[in-house]
């Protein structure tokens, strides 16, 4: 199937469908300057005259230079960070720019209702910590990093980060209305991870943006110090939980501690107080009063977080369901993806926000809940010479559910806007 931006083929898609790529890495945006790579999480606004507003990540890693204007960068030093986009329905760009600079492995985050994407850091690389996992020299960073920033839809960033909420491997945030929480996920990949909320000092809805200052804390279950929810998990098991503060949310360190330890820090405060354990937490959404999230290497039959060896295995999602008291708050296994059959499974499925996202694969997923809850492959990716390892990233439905907006993460990373008869079957 042609791309309609210049007639290749990209993707593979069913009967009816269209799409357009837009974006691509070292294009230069409409302001002029070039475009990442590392296309990653992604969220969609209602725009102007019809068209939609993008506010996309860039997982870019290392000490490798900030993009656009380095007067504004977070840290000059660092080449992540977001980008902000007018797009037509089908892709055409209007309007292309930074709006947050200066960060690093910016990978998912969430949108929030005022109007802003809350993009994560999964790193706490910086100058006091030791060379980062893939051994590039933290030394050459000029700030810490780790943390959540707040990108509003209609202005840049303020590149101040949210520091309250946490220095940790950060993957995805999801507003809770009701209580004014904000719900982290962890993506620690060699050790376990904790799933966290963040308690700002006044509701965001009233404020209009998250204020620094507020409070941190880590689920644990009830009676049931450092439960193991990594593995062994029936489907609908739950679980009363309840939470404990992080003290030190924002850890400097001292002596250049490796990356393995400092990776820890705050997670190991909220262990030591008998939070739970999880394996690779990542996506999360908010939906008619529940948290749902993704362990991207959890499930039934997997044997813990990679700390004790898994790498790979069936997947789970939970969800927490929070009421008005934080203490009355439960946890559930809502979806199991060890309890499938074979064929059904996923393979590190990393968000959940109307399109679910595969982790180093070509084929984009998608719920049939008219067909009997099967699963079926909605999309593939054409192979490009050179970029082995790209994989769909962001997806993202535009407002009024016409067209899903999807990005591929790789060294020539872009996005894609997909549109045909989304009523038809099961989607």
């Amino acid at each position: 199937m042609q791309d309609l931006r210049d007639g290749q083929v990209r993707l593979h898609l069913p009967d009816g469908f269209g799409y357009r790529s837009f974006n691509p890495a070292g294009e230069a945006f409409t302001d002029g300057s070039p475009t990442p790579g590392r296309h990653d999480g992604m969220a969609a606004f209602r725009g102007p005259r019809g068209t939609t507003i993008l506010v996309r990540n860039h997982e870019v890693n290392g000490p490798v230079g900030a993009f656009g204007d380095l007067s504004t960068a977070y840290d000059p030093a660092a080449g992540g960070g977001t980008a902000t986009l007018q797009v037509t329905r089908d892709g055409r760009v209007l309007r292309s720019g930074p709006s947050l600079n200066g960060t690093q492995m910016n990978c998912s985050g969430g949108p929030m209702p005022w109007g802003s994407w809350v993009t994560c850091e999964e790193t706490v690389n910086g100058p006091d910590v030791g060379n980062d996992f893939s051994g590039g020299d933290n030394t050459k960073l000029r700030e810490k990093h780790g943390y959540i920033f707040e990108v509003p839809i209609d202005a840049a960033a303020s590149a101040r980060p949210i520091r309250s909420a946490g220095r940790f491997a950060h993957e995805s945030a999801a507003f809770d209305p009701l209580s004014g929480a904000i719900y982290l996920t962890e993506d620690n990949f060699a050790f376990a991870s904790g799933f966290y909320r963040y308690l700002p000092p006044s509701n965001p809805l009233k404020s209009g943006r998250i204020d620094d200052g507020g409070r941190l804390q880590m689920l644990a279950v009830r009676g049931a110090p450092n439960k193991d929810l990594s593995a062994g998990q029936p489907a609908g098991a739950s679980y009363d939980v309840t939470w404990v503060d992080i003290d030190d949310p924002d850890p400097a360190f001292s002596g250049t501690p490796s990356n393995d330890v400092a990776i820890q820090a705050v997670g190991k405060q909220g262990r030591d107080q008998g939070a739970a354990l999880f394996s690779r937490l990542e996506g999360a959404v908010h939906h008619h009063g529940v948290i749902y999230f993704v362990s991207t290497q959890g499930g039934a039959t997997a044997t813990g977080h990679p700390a004790v060896g898994v790498r790979q295995g069936p997947r789970a999602g939970v969800g927490v369901r929070d009421v008005e008291q934080a203490a009355a708050a439960g946890l559930r296994v809502a979806w199991l993806d060890g309890a499938r059959p074979a064929r059904q499974h996923h393979h590190q499925p990393e968000g959940r926000a109307g399109a679910v996202r595969g982790r180093r694969r070509r084929q984009l997923p998608a719920r049939a809940d008219q067909a009997g809850g099967e699963i079926f492959d909605f999309a593939r990716l054409e192979p490009v010479a050179g970029d082995s390892g790209a994989e769909f990233a962001g997806s993202t439905f535009g407002p009024g559910g016409r067209t899903l907006y999807v990005n591929i993460q790789s060294g020539k990373g872009l996005s894609f806007a997909i549109w045909g008869p989304w009523h038809r079957g099961g989607f």
